[in-house]
């Protein structure tokens, strides 16, 4: 089971976004552990600046604004679309680069 964390104040991207994941999460009978992390002390922790943030299994994989559903589907299958959605290359310090 992916734990998968939804970084955010409470904006209306950050609202969209969990709800994308655990439709696209249903959708596909994928079970996960969807968390959503409002704590800006927590949301620093991991390195993001811009919110909506993702993590999953603790590796940020998406920063700023709502992400694609094709990335979605990506993260639920278990590939990787890429630090922050094509914002920059993983330097395997588990933080968003880009």
């Amino acid at each position: 089971m992916k734990n998968i964390k939804v970084l955010g104040t409470g904006c209306a991207n950050c609202k969209t976004t969990l709800k994308m994941i655990e439709e696209q999460a249903s959708a596909k009978g994928i079970e996960i552990e969807l968390e959503k992390v409002e704590d800006i002390a927590q949301i620093m922790g991991f390195g993001v600046m811009s919110t909506p943030g993702v993590v999953i299994d603790g590796k940020v994989v998406h920063a700023g604004g709502v992400p694609s559903r094709d990335s979605i589907d990506g993260w639920l299958a278990g590939g990787d679309s890429g630090c922050c959605s094509g914002g920059g290359a993983d330097d395997d310090s588990g933080k968003c680069c880009g």
